[in-house]
């Protein structure tokens, strides 16, 4: 049997496309709550910075795991929603969400990011 690199685990393709602090963090808050506007991504991913939230969505975007839509309205009104491939991601995301509550006093990862 030939042994498979990393670059070829399917786990190097999730984490590639997860990849980072933020990206499963916001992923999730768009899940739960979508569309959502930025500014409230931006309250509800703690500790992130504009910029950072801004870069990933961008990348995200790219990805093709979120939409972004712009509002023609003054200001401008921008809401984000995950795409179909994006929510292929859900039961990842909620499997990641599940085991942290599970093991949360043993990691002492009670306060956030």
């Amino acid at each position: 049997m030939e042994k498979k690199t990393l670059e070829c685990m399917p786990v190097t393709t999730t984490l590639r496309v997860l990849g980072g602090k933020w990206k499963p963090l916001i992923l999730y808050v768009i899940e739960q709550a979508q569309p959502v506007r930025f500014n409230e991504l931006h309250r509800q991913v703690t500790g992130i910075t504009q910029k950072m939230l801004t870069q990933q969505l961008r990348e995200m975007q790219k990805d093709g795991l979120v939409s972004r839509k712009v509002f023609p309205e003054v200001p401008p009104r921008v809401e984000y929603s995950m795409t179909e491939y994006g929510e292929s991601l859900s039961p990842v995301l909620r499997s990641m969400w599940n085991w942290g509550e599970k093991h949360r006093a043993r990691t002492k990862t009670t306060k956030a990011i």
